[in-house]
């Protein structure tokens, strides 16, 4: 039988499919991916990737297609981006889902870059988009393929080969505050030698049970450098669900950023394809919640490529009954030999109501490799909290340090010193308003 939700998903799509972008081939992948979700449904607990992130129990409804937005919506969206402060970026701003050119910082495009919308590139035929998009997202994934039957709009960023992109781009997602579903597709190609920055954020009211499902490809040539971050500052009752579907080339550089501390559900879903030798990545996260927040990553990386390095780490802190799930797997395909992959995953559980599931895993298929992977999860350290009070520091100042540098060994990892100077304050927002004083 179907949900409520999985009903009103049909008929959403039914009554979309018309005036969604795109025609020919695209809305034949329309019907293809939504034929994905007409057949499994919602993912449920039965389903092991899904196993701690019941989607059909915790997306009682599903919410109507966003409007394009109005007057109003956008007067609100131009003090979007609160949370990452006043960055030094190019910023593309979408509201509601739908790319807003007036808002966004368009004018006097540094040579070798080119940017613009997925909806423009849909309907103008664009032959290299078609060419990169739904090539890495995984199409068997429910959640890719309800963003790929529904997508209307997103970023499309092209980097030419050799180019030094030096302002940061900053993708700025804004919602409403409309109760309504957003679908939203981004494709970034960097050509080989390229290197570049982008910044996804997420943000929206906290009163308003708004959705959103977002995805993003990323090609990254051989010799590429690329760093990615992503923050999540939804509202308090909104559903997030999103995923980066990435293709990495030889001899690049590939840094990844997660951080997560705003939304009632989230699901961040990270698909990483090592296909060319010698690659080193990074990559990291930090999750914060508190009340009755679930926050869920699930990663996966795979080494396809002889001789590349990757590094995972991922830290969450959990306050009142929040739940933090992180699913992780390393997969070492046959030809994949010299590779050298670790991966650790870590909770800091604030309250004995709190829970945190962690699951590290690890499939391996060559026989000279380096991997491993590590799991903990705990309260605060009674000694090292006692150490600082020694010294004259109140107690809440105590447990706003420890938890600071615990967050810290992630954050550090951010080369951008404005972004990671951003990030610190937002986590000391959040101790803030966990009723502590910020350090």
């Amino acid at each position: 039988m179907k949900t409520a939700a999985e009903a009103a998903l049909a008929q959403t799509f039914s009554q979309a499919r018309d005036r969604l972008p795109g025609s020919g081939a695209i809305a034949a992948q329309r019907e293809a991916a939504f034929d994905v979700f007409a057949k499994a449904g919602l993912p449920h607990r039965r389903v092991e990737e899904w196993k701690y992130t019941d989607l059909r129990a915790l997306m009682r409804e599903a919410k109507p297609l966003a409007a394009p937005p109005d007057a109003a919506a956008k007067a609100r969206a131009k003090t979007a981006a609160a949370m990452l402060g006043d960055l030094e970026a190019r910023r593309l701003v979408f509201v509601d889902g739908v790319f807003v050119p007036e808002l966004s910082d368009i004018a006097k495009i540094e040579a070798g870059l080119r940017v613009g919308s997925l909806a423009d590139a849909l309907c103008a035929g664009d032959s290299a988009l078609t060419a990169h998009l739904g090539k890495l997202a995984p199409t068997g994934d429910v959640a890719v393929a309800l963003n790929t039957a529904l997508m209307g709009d997103g970023a499309v960023i092209y980097a030419a080969p050799g180019a030094t992109i030096e302002r940061p781009l900053h993708l700025v997602f804004v919602s409403s505050e409309k109760p309504v579903a957003t679908f939203t597709r981004s494709v970034m190609v960097v050509e080989p030698g390229a290197r570049v920055m982008l910044i996804e954020s997420y943000e929206g009211p906290a009163g308003s049970d708004y959705q959103v499902n977002a995805a993003i490809e990323l090609f990254v040539g051989d010799g590429a450098h690329v760093d990615y971050v992503k923050t999540i500052g939804e509202g308090a009752e909104a559903m997030h669900v999103s995923t980066l579907a990435a293709a990495i080339g030889a001899k690049a550089r590939f840094n990844s950023f997660t951080f997560t501390a705003g939304g009632a559900v989230v699901r961040n879903q990270l698909y990483l394809r090592f296909d060319g030798e010698d690659t080193v990545a990074g990559i990291r996260g930090a999750t914060l919640v508190r009340g009755r927040q679930h926050a869920d990553t699930t990663l996966m990386a795979t080494h396809i490529a002889r001789g590349c390095q990757s590094r995972e780490m991922f830290k969450a802190v959990l306050d009142d009954e929040a739940h933090s799930v992180f699913q992780g797997r390393i997969v070492v395909r046959q030809g994949a030999q010299k590779t050298d992959a670790k991966m650790m995953t870590q909770a800091l559980l604030l309250s004995e109501r709190a829970e945190a599931d962690n699951k590290p895993e690890l499939e391996i298929f060559a026989d000279d490799v380096q991997c491993g992977h590590g799991a903990t999860a705990g309260a605060l350290d009674d000694e090292l909290k006692f150490y600082l009070m020694a010294r004259g520091i109140p107690a809440a100042e105590a447990e706003s340090l420890l938890i600071q540098a615990f967050l810290g060994e992630a954050i550090e990892g951010i080369e951008d010193a404005g972004l990671r100077e951003a990030l610190i304050e937002s986590v000391a927002a959040w101790l803030k308003a966990r009723g502590q004083k910020p350090v």
